[in-house]
């Protein structure tokens, strides 16, 4: 079964490598380029026409050899969902991805209906979670279970809605979002291994190397960006498994990355309505980091290394 994982992250891993490069010189070729805001920092200005959209790859990779190698457990209710998740969110920001580079429409999708499509998928996929599973959740530490009943819904709607928008918020330098991405998954990859679920945990460990042959050619500079398509659907993917594997709580810990980036935004936005000043000074926060003099590859290996050791807190809070 060992032997399963390394197959599989081998063969995820090598197929982007592989086809990267090619990925790369045809969105070039059609002109898929990002555009940086004006109101963005001047260092990120040279970032312009770099190809987006790279997200398209770690979705689509990690699912098709996951299919070649456990075609049986497509048939089971938690990797149907962890799967739909993962598609639809990508599908959402493929959607905003394509306005914006392809439309020249540089607001996307409006943010009323983002969210919209968003509280719809979540309510989907609630529903199809409630065909198989309880509406219990698990205290850390304590190994408490209690159950939610109607209020799961509340929970796994705020889940799916928050955590795709807040990691898509921690895209924005290069190799940030991707790397903090991957030490996220590999405690959902040990929770599903104690709970028997080899299949998913083969699936995580699909998307972990995808996403690190992703990671060679997104670290900086970055020759290509996920785009919203890759952010969007790696939100969805976590608060999926999150829910699947019953470690929902421990998720804030866990993604405590994306947690603070999102938190940063509200802060900062709440704050200038009331008093007209800023708290940071710029946000999300890693952007601040930046302003304060940071290089970039600084800025990302310390959100790299706060992820891991917030994975690391959570992976042992929910074994112990």
């Amino acid at each position: 079964m060992q032997l399963d994982y390394m197959v599989a992250f081998l063969v995820t891993l090598a197929v982007t490598l592989l086809i990267m490069p090619s990925v790369i010189r045809y969105l070039h070729k059609i002109k898929f380029g990002q555009t940086e805001r004006e109101e963005g920092l001047a260092s990120h200005k040279v970032k312009n026409g770099t190809p987006t959209m790279g997200g398209i790859i770690f979705i689509l990779v990690p699912i098709v050899v996951f299919s070649f190698l456990r075609f049986d457990a497509l048939q089971q209710n938690s990797i149907q969902i962890v799967i739909l998740a993962y598609l639809g969110y990508g599908l959402i920001g493929f959607i905003d991805d394509y306005l914006i580079v392809v439309k020249k429409n540089n607001e996307g999708l409006k943010p009323s209906v983002k969210f919209a499509m968003q509280s719809i998928l979540a309510v989907i996929f609630f529903l199809l979670y409630r065909t198989s599973a309880s509406t219990e959740i698990v205290i850390p530490l304590i190994d408490c279970r209690f159950d939610l009943g109607w209020l799961y819904f509340f929970l796994v709607f705020i889940m799916f809605t928050a955590e795709s928008n807040a990691v898509n918020l921690t895209d924005g330098l290069d190799g940030l979002c991707a790397g903090v991405s991957i030490v996220a998954f590999f405690p959902y990859v040990v929770f599903s291994l104690l709970q028997g679920n080899r299949s998913l945990a083969l699936l995580l460990i699909c998307v972990i190397g995808a996403l690190v042959g992703y990671l060679f050619f997104n670290l900086h500079p970055a020759k290509i960006f996920m785009g919203d398509t890759g952010s969007l659907a790696l939100g969805g993917l976590l608060a999926a498994v999150a829910m699947v594997t019953k470690q929902e709580l421990l998720l804030i810990i866990i993604g405590g990355v994306f947690l603070i980036e999102v938190l940063s935004v509200v802060i900062q936005v709440t704050h200038f309505k009331r008093t007209g000043r800023r708290v940071f000074k710029m946000a999300p926060i890693h952007h601040h980091f930046e302003m304060c003099g940071m290089k970039e590859t600084k800025v990302v290996s310390m959100f790299w290394g706060v992820g891991f050791l917030l994975a690391l807190i959570g992976l042992l809070l929910g074994v112990m």
